[in-house]
C-alpha cells in the first residue's frame, strides 16, 4: 500500500525512512524536494540515490488535492476550489497586497460549529482534512502562482503569510493542523516565521492551550460579540466555553511570548453587534488582553437573516476602539465578484454535486480557463 508523503511532517518522514533502514538525512532531502521545490516526481530528485528513488516510486506518492476551480477577481484575489472526495470541496484564497501575499486555507470539509453568520456552517460538517489536504492547498497554490520559481528581485516570498481562516475550525482538527503548521515553519519545507502563520479559532479552550504548548503560531479569535448572551446566539460554542474562559485561555497563550498579541476578529452585522454601546462593552471585556481588533464586514449569503453594517457604522465602531487605545483595522472586502464569503463557492459545488450535474466544474471555471 502506497503512502502520501504530503501527509508527513519532518518527524513522521524521518520515522518512515528509519523503518526502511535509511538515514535521517534522507528525510531532510525529500522534505526539501517536496516543499521547497514542489517536486512530485521522485526521478527528478537528483541528489538522492537512484536505488532509493526507485524504491520510493513503489512505496509512496505525492498527491495534493486536485484543483477543480480557479477564479481570479478583478482586484487580484484568487480563489481555488479543491476536490477532497465524497462530493466535498474546500476553498483557499490568495490575497495579494503591496507588501505581502496571504493565502487563506481550509482545515475541514464543512464545519460543525454552526455559527449563525457563516456560509460554511450552513453546509454542515463532512470530515476533517488530512495533513496532505491542508498542506496540499499551499503546495498547489505555490504551483498555480509560480511560487516555486526564482524569487522576485526584492527577495519577498510570493506567499509570505498563511492564515488558517478558511472552511472549518482548525482546532477541531488539531493533530493534523499542528503537523501542517510544522511543515509551514520548517526550514527544510516552507520556512515561514511563526508570526506569519495564523490560526483562527471560534474558541475551543482546551485546544488553544494545546496549540500554545505544541506549535505557538499567531492566534486569531473569532469573537463577534461583547457579551455571552449575544455570543451564545452567534457562536454556539460559547455555551460550552464562555467568554471568561476564552479570554483566560488567550492570556495563557501569550505567556509563552509576552511580546505577542491576540487578534480578535469581529464580523460587523447591521443592528446586531455594531452599536456604540457594544464597542465600549468590547473594550471593557478585553482590556486585560494584549490585542488588536480586525473588523470584518459581513458577507451575505443565500438564506442569511443578516445584513452588512453600513460603512459609516463600521467607521464609528472602529473610532471608538481606537480611542480606547486598541489597534483596530477594518478588513477590506476582496473578491466580491468570485463569491467572497468563505464557503460560497464550495456551496455551489455541493449543490451541483447533489444534482449529479456532469458539468459543474465547467460552470465554475472562468471563461479564460475553459479555452
Amino acid at each position: 500500500m502506497t503512502v502520501n508523503l504530503l501527509d508527513f511532517d519532518a518527524a513522521a518522514l524521518t520515522a518512515f525512512f528509519a523503518d526502511r533502514g535509511e538515514k535521517p538525512f534522507r528525510a531532510r532531502q525529500v522534505l526539501r524536494w517536496l516543499h521547497r521545490f514542489g517536486q512530485a516526481d521522485f526521478a527528478a530528485m537528483t541528489d538522492i540515490a537512484r536505488s532509493l528513488r526507485e524504491k520510493l516510486a513503489g512505496l509512496a506518492v505525492v498527491q495534493p488535492p486536485p484543483v477543480i476551480a480557479d477564479r481570479l477577481a478583478g482586484d487580484g484575489t484568487r480563489k481555488f476550489l479543491f476536490d477532497v472526495g465524497g462530493g466535498n470541496a474546500v476553498e483557499a484564497v490568495f490575497i495579494p497586497e503591496e507588501e505581502r501575499g496571504t493565502l487563506c486555507i481550509s482545515t475541514q470539509a464543512g464545519c460543525a460549529l454552526d455559527c449563525s453568520f457563516c456560509a460554511t456552517g450552513k453546509q454542515g460538517f463532512s470530515r476533517n482534512l488530512t495533513v496532505a489536504e491542508i498542506i496540499g492547498q499551499l503546495w498547489q497554490a505555490q504551483h498555480a502562482l509560480g511560487g516555486w520559481a526564482e524569487r522576485p528581485a526584492n527577495g519577498e516570498r510570493l506567499i509570505s503569510n498563511v492564515v488558517l481562516m478558511g472552511m472549518g475550525e482548525p482546532l477541531a482538527n488539531l493533530d493534523n493542523t499542528v503537523r501542517a503548521l510544522r511543515l509551514m515553519l520548517d526550514d527544510n519545507a516552507y520556512g515561514l516565521s511563526r508570526r506569519r502563520v495564523t490560526v483562527s479559532t471560534s474558541g475551543l479552550v482546551p485546544a488553544i492551550d494545546r496549540l500554545r504548548d505544541e506549535c505557538p503560531v499567531a492566534l486569531a479569535v473569532s469573537l463577534h460579540a461583547p457579551n455571552d448572551g449575544l455570543r451564545d446566539e452567534l457562536v454556539p460554542i460559547n455555551r460550552k466555553y464562555p467568554l471568561r474562559a476564552l479570554l483566560a485561555a488567550c492570556q495563557r497563550y501569550l505567556e509563552r511570548a509576552p511580546r505577542d498579541f491576540i487578534t480578535f476578529e469581529y464580523v460587523m452585522i447591521d443592528g446586531v453587534n455594531d452599536s456604540d454601546a457594544q464597542a465600549h462593552e468590547l473594550l471593557a471585556l478585553t482590556h486585560e488582553v494584549p490585542c488588536k481588533f480586525n473588523l470584518i464586514p459581513f458577507n451575505p449569503f443565500p438564506g442569511s437573516p443578516y445584513r452588512r453594517s453600513p460603512a459609516m457604522r463600521v467607521r464609528r465602531f472602529a473610532e471608538i476602539l481606537l480611542a480606547g487605545g486598541v489597534v483596530t483595522t477594518t478588513r477590506r472586502t476582496r473578491g466580491d465578484d468570485i463569491a467572497a464569503a468563505c464557503g460560497q463557492l464550495a456551496g455551489q459545488v455541493r449543490d451541483r454535486t447533489r444534482r449529479r450535474s456532469s458539468d459543474f466544474v465547467v460552470q465554475l471555471l472562468p471563461q479564460e480557463a475553459r479555452a
